[in-house]
């Protein structure tokens, strides 16, 4: 059940990335330069193929000019 839940948030996350990307006109580049990742990580991170640490995910809020804890807020 914990691995359930932490490849769900891992979706989730990575779903809630890539559409604040897209609200901000960036493309995954764009983005990816502005959090000093590379644009592959970024990819694998939208497509919850990896898993990004804590500072990597303040870093990609930091990138889209949003506060961290708004890319762990759950809407349907």
């Amino acid at each position: 059940m914990k691995k359930n839940i932490a490849t769900n948030i891992t979706k989730y996350f990575g779903k809630k990335v890539k559409i604040e990307r897209i609200k901000k006109d960036l493309s995954q580049e764009s983005l990816a330069e502005l959090a000093g990742i590379s644009r592959a990580y970024l990819g694998a991170v939208e497509r919850a193929e990896s898993i990004p640490s804590i500072e990597t995910a303040g870093m990609l809020a930091k990138g889209l000019g949003i506060e961290l804890h708004k890319l762990f807020i759950f809407e349907d």
